[in-house]
């Protein structure tokens, strides 16, 4: 469910203009063009999103970095990059990486949406699904990046130079696909079960069955306790979310076989960069004459959050130990030899367990009651206009309401109407805007951070997939009514700062650091680092910009 902030405006700031009393530059016949701070180009770009990554986190945590985020922390940071969009989801959020679009054009709306014109009886479509294929033998769903509409870096690098190696490893197939896009040369990605695997009717590369069974080995035997870092003892202690389970105690010990604790854990991230190594070794990425593409997308961090909640010791020890394997990850590339570029990032951040929330201090925090769902909405529906309404008159996903097609007409506006009143009146919701309001406004440009609720909604529209109405939630409102012994305890999803705000930060050897605290979006990313390879993108077609990476007069953005 989708929840909203408040409306505000914000003039670009100007550039001050030279002292008056400053002496006249002389006036030059010719000029040399600016050197950017990389030379010669990288031959690799590296882009490492880290789920549910939050700007929050990054500033709470950077003085306790020692590794690999330190390294991210010492270079080109943007304290004040956004996810700009409204549906901060995985999915969507990872589509503006390498893309350079906001999600309404990317076609990412959210991690589901709603396709009445699907043959079966479930319309709601994955976003990393080919519902036009049947799922494999053991699978939900064909995985496929088909939904996504707009190249990524590595296709456009791959069109550019056919030698380019476009690679993605994640820990969630909508991480690796989403950033590596359609043409994706080696991708993957989580099985959900015992291993990694690819694309159906990809061949791996070989290295993957031997680099499986060590992984199940590993999976197969119990796990000790994680060591408590002296910086996490403060956040050690349980916090009760439902009347038989708390958090904030948990240092991921595991029994052996147990998948989901393994994912939910330190352990996960190792693993998928333990991959990416043994893929950069296999296929010497970076190591030719051309500039290859690795897409790294470490799922964790996502589901600590999700598990245990953004402010406890949990989230404490998995912050730190994946700053320690960054550190072997990029150990590894230099000792290679490897001139890559870097940048780090996330696809949306995080809202903490409300039960914790309101031991320190936001008596507001609370959880979603039961009157947005789609049993409440079809039967005020039904109360209002007394229609009678098909089996499955209204569907929800990821805070869009879709009405069914076969309520036309008339009909229809009185639907609509009737379940917008109705969701209006509930004191949860902060806002509803229809698909006819977000089709007549442009696409937001400018400040992310400024955008209003409607400008939030809009970056995150698409005329084709999006619902008749969208749903916003008041803020610090936690969509998860009911807390179960092992589920999901907190989430993200809102179009407030604490989901929009992520971590953004670049780094290559030479590269002078900075801190630019001013707003930018993460649809930057791609033509800032399309920029430092020497490779032309028509800004015109896509929503972001480069961001200049020289620490002086020179630019990286030519």
């Amino acid at each position: 469910m989708v929840a909203a902030l408040p409306a505000s405006a914000q003039q670009k700031q100007a550039v001050p203009s030279p002292a008056a009393s400053a002496p006249a530059a002389p006036v030059a016949t010719t000029s040399a063009p600016a050197t950017p701070t990389v030379a010669p180009r990288p031959t690799l770009i590296l882009a490492i999103s880290m789920d549910q990554f939050s700007g929050d986190l990054f500033t709470e945590y950077r003085q306790h970095f020692t590794g690999g985020l330190k390294r991210m922390a010492d270079g080109a940071v943007f304290s004040a990059a956004f996810q700009g969009h409204a549906a901060t989801e995985t999915c969507p959020g990872h589509s503006t990486l390498l893309t350079g679009s906001f999600p309404g054009r990317t076609g990412i709306i959210a991690n589901d949406w709603i396709d009445w014109s699907l043959p079966r009886k479930n319309k709601e479509i994955y976003c990393s699904e080919d519902a036009g294929q049947p799922a494999p033998q053991g699978s939900d769903y064909y995985t496929s990046p088909n939904m996504l509409l707009m190249p990524t870096l590595g296709e456009r690098m791959v069109e550019a130079d056919p030698r380019t190696r476009n690679v993605a490893v994640s820990g969630k197939d909508r991480g690796a696909l989403m950033m590596g896009g359609k043409t994706v040369q080696q991708v993957y990605y989580w099985n959900g079960k015992n291993g990694f695997t690819t694309l159906p009717g990809r061949t791996p590369l070989p290295l993957l069955a031997g680099f499986n069974q060590t992984l199940g080995q590993s999976l197969a035997a119990p796990r000790a306790a994680s060591a408590l870092p002296a910086h996490c003892a403060s956040r050690d202690h349980a916090v009760p979310v439902s009347a038989d389970y708390s958090v904030g105690r948990w240092r991921f010990e595991r029994k052996a076989g147990d998948a989901r604790a393994f994912r939910a854990s330190p352990d996960f991230d190792k693993a998928t960069l333990d991959l990416a190594t043994a893929v950069v070794d296999e296929m010497k990425l970076g190591q030719g004459p051309q500039t290859d593409m690795l897409s790294v997308s470490l799922s964790a961090t996502d589901y600590v959050g999700h598990g245990f909640g953004t402010e406890g010791v949990e989230m404490c020890i998995q912050l730190s130990e994946v700053d320690a394997r960054l550190k072997q990850f990029f150990d590894h590339l230099d000792a290679k030899g490897i001139h890559y570029a870097v940048v780090l990032s996330a696809d949306h951040g995080g809202l903490d367990t409300p039960e914790r929330a309101r031991q320190q201090g936001m008596p507001d925090a609370t959880r979603v009651q039961p009157t947005l769902n789609r049993k409440a909405i079809t039967e005020a529906i039904a109360a209002r206009t007394k229609l009678t309404l098909p089996e499955n008159a209204v569907e929800i996903a990821s805070g869009e309401v879709y009405l069914n097609p076969t309520i036309n007409g008339k009909n229809r506006q009185k639907a609509l109407a009737a379940a917008l009143a109705y969701v209006k009146a509930d004191p949860q919701v902060a806002a509803t805007f229809t698909h006819a309001e977000l089709a007549a406004m442009p696409m937001p440009t400018g400040s992310p951070r400024e955008w209003s609720l409607a400008e939030r909604a809009r970056a995150s529209f698409n005329a084709q997939r999006s619902g008749d109405f969208l749903i916003m939630l008041k803020p610090r409102i936690t969509p998860i009514g009911t807390v179960k012994a092992g589920g999901s305890v907190a989430t993200h999803g809102s179009p407030w700062d604490y989901d929009r705000r992520v971590a953004l930060a670049f780094w290559y050897k030479g590269l002078a650091p900075f801190e630019q605290p001013q707003p930018v979006s993460t649809a930057d990313i791609m033509p800032t680092l399309a920029a430092l390879i020497g490779l032309p993108v028509d800004t015109s077609k896509i929503d972001g910009r480069c961001l200049d990476l020289d620490n002086g007069p020179g630019t990286t953005c030519k």
